[in-house]
């Protein structure tokens, strides 16, 4: 029997006695054949972030000369000085995964552990497969932000799905912490049509099932991806009627500008950056969100950052002799990183901070700038898991695959995963000289 459905089924089902139904996602079934029109008590929790830059680093300037806990700060690493004894600098590793695409292939086998398909990700990113175990019980499971105005991302929830950042402080700030949000002692109450509101899909449960086994293997993938799209939001919802969580260190932040312009054809990245550091530590002091990709810049980039004589990417290319200009850009953007770190490090949670109940991974879309390279691929990571992943020390891993660094996050944070990435790109354990 073949199956016939059109682009207006609906799931259907009642709901305290009234009419409630769910819409379906754009399905292969109902695509034509190009796919294009349709035919309480509890120990802190952990956090896990990406803080991501573009256009690469200048490797001469940011190695340690030095490995082990005894190492000496590069000169592109000392605006960090502060924050030392709470960093792990990972060095050697290559990104294994087929280098045909500057600026994305380096990402890509480093979050998804494949290489490039179709100018995309192929897999869900490491951070979202993260959320699935520790952001399921915060309002956002995850959250995309970065300070160019751009829909573009590396973090997937899906082959081809891109999570696009947030880009505005201000909307930042109207949904992690306006209408809806309570901080601790607040005395506002939830809004009481929340309690109106429950699971829509319990009600079509059944005729969802009905549907899914009558659909193929892509078009299952798809209606699952949606419906649990839907349940995010019901989850969200519930958080919202419940009490806010008892986190001393949790209070509404003060509301952004509603704009932060250019000025003289500048962004002035270092405001943005610097309120949106201010906005995510305290989405997660107020478990709002305990996941997070942070685009700080866009691969090939060509921002002018201050005193500057022309964009960032351009300067990797053109700039002669030790770049020096490439060199105060890095420097700038760590100094950005620097404050984010501190913005966690002041949120206090028992006997140690925020910062140290999480794991933020700070890194690039390539090695050297000028030539894209994926060997000695940039990476640093600050806090410890609460003391399961080792910092305050240079490991070196020279030749390793950068997807045991993965694996070995994402076993840290509770992925059952025994095994990271595809072809060039697959590893079967991970690297151990991270694990505290």
């Amino acid at each position: 029997m073949s199956l016939r459905l059109s682009r207006r089924t609906l799931l259907r089902g009642m709901l305290g006695g009234a009419a409630v139904s769910v819409g379906l996602p754009p399905l292969e079934c109902l695509m034509n054949q190009n796919g294009t029109a349709y035919a309480g008590g509890q120990a802190f929790p952990k956090r896990f972030g990406v803080w991501f830059f573009g256009n690469g680093v200048l490797p001469d300037f940011w190695l340690p000369r030095e490995v082990g806990p005894d190492y000496t700060l590069s000169p592109l690493l000392m605006p960090l000085a502060t924050h030392k004894p709470k960093l792990t600098l990972v060095s050697g590793t290559r990104v294994a995964t087929i280098n045909t695409g500057p600026h994305l292939s380096g990402p890509a086998g480093l979050f998804s552990g494949d290489a490039i398909q179709n100018n995309a990700l192929a897999h869900a990113t490491v951070d979202q497969r993260i959320a699935e175990v520790v952001g399921a019980e915060t309002r956002f499971r995850s959250i995309e932000t970065g300070i160019q105005p751009s829909s573009n991302s590396y973090s997937y929830s899906a082959p081809g799905q891109v999570n696009p950042p947030e880009t505005s402080p201000f909307a930042l700030y109207q949904r992690l912490f306006g209408e809806g949000f309570r901080a601790p002692g607040e005395s506002t109450a939830p809004d009481p049509r929340l309690a109106l509101r429950r699971s829509v899909l319990d009600a079509v449960g059944a005729q969802s099932q009905r549907l899914r086994g009558r659909l193929g293997s892509g078009d299952r993938q798809r209606l699952d991806q949606h419906l649990e799209g839907v349940r995010a939001i019901e989850r969200q919802l519930q958080r919202l009627q419940e009490n806010p969580p008892n986190l001393a260190a949790c209070r509404r932040p003060e509301m952004p500008a509603s704009d932060y312009p250019e000025q003289g054809g500048r962004l002035p990245v270092l405001e943005r950056s610097r309120v949106m550091s201010d906005l995510m530590a305290m989405a997660m002091a107020c478990d709002q969100t305990r996941v997070f990709f942070h685009m700080y810049s866009q691969p090939v980039n060509n921002v002018l950052f201050p005193n500057a004589s022309a964009g960032h990417h351009q300067l990797t290319h053109d700039e002669p002799g030790a770049q020096p200009e490439v060199q105060a850009i890095l420097r700038l953007i760590m100094a950005d990183f620097g404050y984010f770190l501190s913005a966690l490090d002041r949120v206090e949670e028992g006997d140690a901070t925020l910062l140290d109940h999480a794991l933020i991974l700070c890194t690039t879309d390539c090695s050297y700038g000028r030539t894209h390279s994926l060997d000695e691929y940039p990476m640093l990571f600050a806090g410890s898991l609460g003391g399961a992943f080792r910092q305050g020390t240079h490991l070196r891993a020279m030749g390793e695959n950068a997807s045991k660094v993965m694996l070995t996050v994402l076993q840290l944070l509770g992925v059952r995963a025994n095994e990271y990435g595809v072809g060039p790109g697959r590893v079967t354990d991970g690297l151990g000289g991270l694990v505290a």
